[in-house]
């Protein structure tokens, strides 16, 4: 009985942890977890991102990801991801885990001279914690590494250590990853699970989330009572009671992220600092303003910090200091409420950074007056260094400038000789008389922000009023920033040049809102560079574009095949200079080059160029020219036609059966000159002349390890030519009817099995072989003295359709056997360019008008996509179809932009 009894509380047991098993997986497990409410309160920076996959794409087309790629951490990063995709089951295996999951990234101060980061990621499917599994399970058996759990307040940690060194702890809290190399960040994150419903970090904030918006790659929380311990950890420790008092303008911010073309925008809302003696409190009730001071800041400014808030608001008393209080209190009154603490470029980092106040006055008269009487009462001399216009008097008051206007002006060290003067309506302080010096040398001379296009630019770009500014030039602040750094992080901000001088002008800014809130925007800038600058994608992958400076010329965008037929493919166009330009998958300008004319055709690709590698073989009017992808040129290239020679169109055959690769040239009188890849010329290709007009480019084949060149003329006669220049057997066949046309070709072994098919202007479909045999002639359709007709091949010439233009705006294309693929009457009556375009089983036609600079797109059942036109002002249009995303991408010109557009059709 007691034995029955046993097994029955056993099988009870079982069942009961089985329950709350199930439980636990289908009731709290399941619930979703607030990422926010896990960081812990001492972040500095907590950044928030969503679409991975387009915020990697649009660090690399604007570049950025270049640049990150310099910073050390950054590359640790990068071996991490790169080692996870060595070991996952695909491709890109950490970039389709992360995806479109809601991920946050928190740093943290973790000593005096050093900070960390924390990983926030979910895990939402069980193939996903099986992917995780495998990945550790694999570290575990990797030599290199040592996997580790502790227990820590009732959870597993696990510790994956290199045996060189370094390593991460990670933990899964309700299938939530929290992942750190500091084990600290890890362990602070349990603490944090054990008190649920405390509020999170970012709680003031509510449901804020800009992720939902459109265009925005990433959100960011600024914790500004962190911020002075995070600076501490770059910079010297005298630095600190400034980066507290600038920090004290608010709590925390929420900021949107935007990469836009040149810039890096961050904008959102910071809620204000309300402890006692806080900028905030000082800068509270004051209006915003524009910062009118640009007229009289020297384009030599590092740094600057711009107050709009009335002089009275920033002074603090010092009743230590009683020089000629009085006479200084008179001075006050005459300011008005802008300001600006400025920072000037010096030559060495050995070198104290030159530092002045300046201070917009009601009244400059009255100022003058003013500093006049506290020279007397202070026995300074009233002589003056005159500079152009402006003079420069020696200053007695000690720290004038922070008595004036504050802490925050307050000198630093020991300082030289004081100097005022005045510039206009405002009103300059140095610490050091050379500092001014500089200055008005500057002023004198006009190099004046104003003045400055990359200035005026920046301006232009930032919010037009703000209570508070902070302007960072990377370029003049170099030594700056070296000398205020510590020692041990010098030489991490050399190694880091290149991403600071990525963006060379930095603006943050803080303007009131309704709300009682700061409306606050971080930009990041440089000036475009280059021959283009870069839009955008949106989140969804939308569109990007590149805006090239000299604009484009008429020539369509070219594409190039991809290596990979998951990537998109890089695209040839050219600007109105004249320069090829070559654009990589990531919407970036390769290389450039002047080709010293325009193009005369679309550049053709010529297999085997470059040993396995095919060339890009283009010409302008009286040159030939053969690149690699790199942009580089071919042995015995440019070939260099006569200056009489009007070049029309080129084409080639690549090296093959023991003939060598040949470059065939067409001009504008009918005249074909034929090359070999050394420049040399047959016999009878000196020129030869034809005694009709082209009716389409020659083409040029290769049979059976013979040259042949077929020449299709207007007068609807055919030839065929050999490499000696004669005419094959059976050459001309007279059509009976004019030719506008290219033939489409179906190669063959011999001459007899290529096949040849063209369309002649009475709507007759005929084929014809190399021997000289018209092997099919059929009417596809009715025709009429006014209507004219092509043959369009598609992109790999694997099929083609016919289009008929009836001369009074109607375009109707036909496939083969004469079904109706699209039709449409257009507002203007010329001849419009179509192509046709097949994946797989999949078609799409691109009609373009050029007049009004449209271009009608047709899917597979005729419809049109969108249903109204694209712009494009080119005469033709790429398209590509990734079938992995089930995605088209669009390749267009609309006036100097080159736009790509992802589309869904079908």
């Amino acid at each position: 009985m007691s034995n029955r009894l046993l097994v029955l509380l056993s099988g009870l047991l079982l069942v009961s942890a089985l329950v709350s098993y199930v439980y636990y997986r289908r009731t709290v497990a399941q619930q979703p977890v607030d990422l926010w409410a896990l960081v812990p309160d001492d972040a500095v920076l907590v950044a928030a991102t969503r679409d991975h996959p387009t915020l990697v794409r649009h660090l690399k087309e604007t570049q950025l990801w270049d640049n990150l790629a310099t910073l050390r951490y950054f590359q640790q990063v990068e071996e991490n991801v790169a080692l996870a995709d060595s070991l996952g089951s695909t491709r890109n295996s950490v970039l389709s885990f992360l995806g479109r999951k809601n991920v946050l990234t928190s740093v943290h101060v973790t000593g005096p001279r050093s900070f960390d980061v924390l990983f926030l990621v979910p895990v939402g499917s069980v193939r996903e914690h099986r992917q995780i599994r495998t990945l550790v399970e694999a570290l575990g058996r990797d030599a290199r590494y040592r996997l580790g759990t502790r227990s820590y307040h009732g959870q597993e940690l696990t510790t994956i250590t290199p045996r060189q060194g370094g390593g991460l702890t990670y933990f899964n809290y309700r299938n939530t990853l929290v992942i750190s190399a500091n084990a600290t960040l890890v362990e602070a994150v349990v603490r944090r699970t054990e008190h649920e419903g405390q509020p999170s970090i970012a709680a003031e904030f509510g449901n804020t989330d800009y992720l939902r918006l459109k265009d925005v790659d990433a959100m960011l929380l600024v914790n500004y009572r962190q911020l002075p311990p995070f600076l501490g950890v770059f910079f010297q420790p005298a630095l600190r009671p400034d980066f507290e008092y600038l920090a004290s303008i608010g709590d925390k911010s929420l900021l949107q992220m935007k990469l836009s073309a040149n810039r890096v925008v961050f904008n959102g809302f910071t809620n204000p600092e309300r402890a006692r003696g806080s900028l905030h409190q000082r800068l509270q009730n004051q209006p915003a303003d524009r910062l009118r001071m640009a007229e009289v800041l020297s384009t030599r400014t590092a740094l600057l910090l711009h107050v709009a808030a009335n002089p009275a608001a920033l002074r603090a008393a010092l009743p230590t200091d009683t020089t000629a209080r009085r006479l200084v209190d008179s001075l006050a009154t005459t300011l008005d409420a802008e300001a600006a603490l400025c920072y000037l470029a010096v030559s060495s980092p050995r070198a104290v950074p030159a530092r002045l106040a300046v201070v917009r006055t009601h009244n400059a008269a009255r100022t003058a007056l003013w500093l006049g009487q506290l020279r007397r009462a202070t026995g300074t001399s009233p002589s003056f260094e005159l500079y152009g216009a402006y003079q420069l008097y020696q200053n007695g008051v000690p720290r004038l400038a922070q008595r004036l206007l504050g802490p925050l002006f307050a000198p630093v060290g020991n300082g030289g000789a004081p100097a005022t003067a005045l510039v206009g309506n405002y009103l300059v302080l140095a610490d050091d008389a050379a500092a001014l010096r500089v200055y008005l040398t500057d002023v004198a001379a006009g190099r004046l922000w104003t003045n400055s296009p990359t200035q005026v630019a920046l301006l232009e770009e930032t919010t037009p009023v703000a209570r508070l500014s902070v302007v960072l030039d990377t370029r003049n602040s170099w030594n700056v920033l070296l000398r205020a750094l510590v020692e041990d992080r010098r030489a991490g901000l050399l190694r880091n040049e290149a991403l600071l001088q990525r963006f060379p002008q930095i603006a943050l800014q803080f303007a009131p809102a309704d709300n009682g809130q700061y409306y606050t925007q971080w930009v990041l800038r440089h000036p475009p560079v280059g021959p283009a600058v870069a839009s955008l994608q949106g989140n969804g992958g939308v569109g990007s574009s590149l805006s090239f400076k000299a604009g484009l010329a008429g020539l369509g965008p070219v594409l190039l095949p991809a290596p990979v037929p998951s990537r998109p493919p890089s695209v040839l166009v050219q600007d109105r200079s004249g320069a090829l330009h070559y654009v990589t998958p990531d919407n970036t300008v390769g290389w450039s080059d002047t080709l010293g004319g325009a193009l005369v055709s679309p550049p053709a690709l010529l297999p085997g160029a470059f040993g396995r590698r095919p060339g890009l073989l283009l010409s302008t009017a009286n040159r030939v020219f053969l690149l690699d992808e790199q942009g580089r040129s071919a042995p015995n290239f440019p070939l260099n036609l006569p200056d009489t020679v009007q070049a029309e169109s080129v084409g080639g055959a690549p090296a093959a059966d023991g003939q060598p690769a040949r470059v065939l040239v067409a001009d504008r009188f009918a005249n074909l000159f034929l090359f070999d890849a050394r420049g040399n010329a047959p016999a009878g290709w000196q020129p030869k002349r034809l005694d009709f007009a082209l009716g389409a480019p020659p083409q040029l084949l290769r049979v059976g390890g013979r040259d042949v060149v077929v020449c299709l003329l207007q007068n609807g006669y055919i030839f065929a030519y050999d490499i000696l220049g004669n005419a094959l057997p059976g050459f001309p066949i007279s059509l009976g009817a004019r030719l506008h046309t290219q033939a489409f070709v179906e190669a063959g072994p011999t001459l007899r099995r290529t096949r040849l098919t063209v369309v002649n202007q009475h709507a007759e479909l005929v084929t014809f072989t190399l021997s000289g045999e018209v092997v099919q002639r059929r009417r596809l359709t009715t025709w009429s003295r006014s209507s004219s007709f092509r043959l369009v091949a598609d992109q790999d010439q694997q099929s083609y359709a016919v289009v008929r233009d009836d001369g009074q705006g109607r375009t109707t294309v036909l496939d083969a056997a004469g079904r109706i693929l699209a039709d449409r009457r257009f507002v203007t009556s010329g001849e419009k360019p179509v192509q046709l375009f097949r994946f797989g089983a999949r078609r799409a036609l691109v009609i373009t008008e050029p007049g009004p600079a449209k271009a009608y797109l047709f899917d597979t059942q005729s419809r049109l996509v969108g249903g109204e036109p694209f712009d494009s002002s080119a005469p033709t249009v790429g398209l590509t179809y990734d079938a992995g995303a089930n995605a088209y991408q669009l390749y267009r010109v609309v006036g100097n932009e080159l736009r790509r557009l992802v589309l869904k059709m079908d």
